[in-house]
C-alpha cells in the first residue's frame, strides 16, 4: 500500500466464521494480501416448467447460483523479520488452521455425538459446519459453504511449521433459495440483492438518452 498521505485505505477481504447456534463470531480471517482476481460463475435459476407455455420461459425460480473461487496468499516473512512471537513459534500454522476449521464441525459437539452413539443412541443429528461469510467489499458480505479447499506448502522454519502458503478456496453462494427464510444468512443474501438493485439502477441515468427501439 502507498504511503502517500492522501492515498485510499485498502479495504482488505475477510473470511468471518459464525457459531452456527450463537452467531457469535468465532474468527475473522483478514486477508494478508487481497487475491488479485476473483472469479464468479453464476447459473440461472430456472422456475420448474410443468408444460410448454411459452408464458412460462422467462419464469425465474429465484436468485441464481453462483460460485466464486479465489487464491489466498499466506508469508510470515515479513512477521519473522521482526521478531514476532506467533510467527516464530508458529509461521502461518495459526492462519491455515482458522482457514481449516470453516470445514470442521466443533470438536466438543463431535464428542458430545460419540458419547451418545458409545450409550447406545442410533440417531444422532448430523454436525452443523460454522456459518461463513465471505466479506468482498462493504458492497459485498455474502453467506458462504466452501465447496474446495486445497492448500499448496511453499516454505517452512527449522520446525517444519509453513512460513508460506498459498491456499485455493471455492465457495457456493448461498440465498434464500437454499436457507430459511428468517435465517441470518438469507437476511444478509436479501440485503446484498436490494444493495445490487440500488446499484444497477446507476447505470439507468447514463442511457436514459438512448433510444433502444428506434
Amino acid at each position: 500500500m502507498s504511503t502517500f498521505p492522501g492515498s485510499p485505505r485498502l479495504f482488505k477481504g475477510a473470511i468471518v466464521s459464525l457459531d452456527p447456534t450463537t452467531k457469535r463470531p468465532l474468527s475473522t480471517i483478514a486477508f494478508q494480501y487481497n487475491p488479485e482476481t476473483l472469479t464468479r460463475t453464476l447459473g440461472i435459476r430456472q422456475a420448474p416448467q410443468e408444460n410448454s407455455s411459452r408464458t412460462e420461459a422467462l419464469r425465474l425460480g429465484g436468485a441464481p447460483t453462483e460460485s466464486i473461487t479465489l487464491n489466498i496468499v499466506l508469508d510470515a516473512t515479513d512477521r519473522l523479520e521482526k521478531a514476532e512471537p506467533t510467527a516464530l513459534a508458529l509461521g502461518v500454522y495459526p492462519q491455515l488452521s482458522a482457514l481449516e476449521l470453516l470445514i470442521y464441525p466443533k470438536s466438543s459437539k463431535v464428542a458430545f455425538n460419540m458419547a451418545k452413539a458409545k450409550s447406545g443412541i442410533k440417531e444422532i443429528v448430523p454436525l452443523e459446519a460454522p456459518i461463513t461469510l465471505l466479506v468482498w467489499g462493504v458492497q459485498r458480505v455474502l453467506p458462504v459453504r466452501v465447496t474446495s479447499f486445497t492448500i499448496t506448502e511453499e516454505a517452512y522454519d527449522v520446525a517444519l511449521n509453513p512460513i508460506r502458503a498459498k491456499v485455493a478456496l471455492s465457495f457456493q453462494v448461498l440465498t434464500y433459495n437454499d436457507l430459511p427464510w428468517n435465517s441470518l444468512g438469507s437476511r444478509l443474501f436479501f440485503a446484498h440483492q436490494v444493495k445490487k438493485e440500488q446499484i444497477g439502477r446507476k447505470i439507468g441515468a447514463a442511457v436514459s438518452g438512448i433510444n433502444l427501439f428506434g
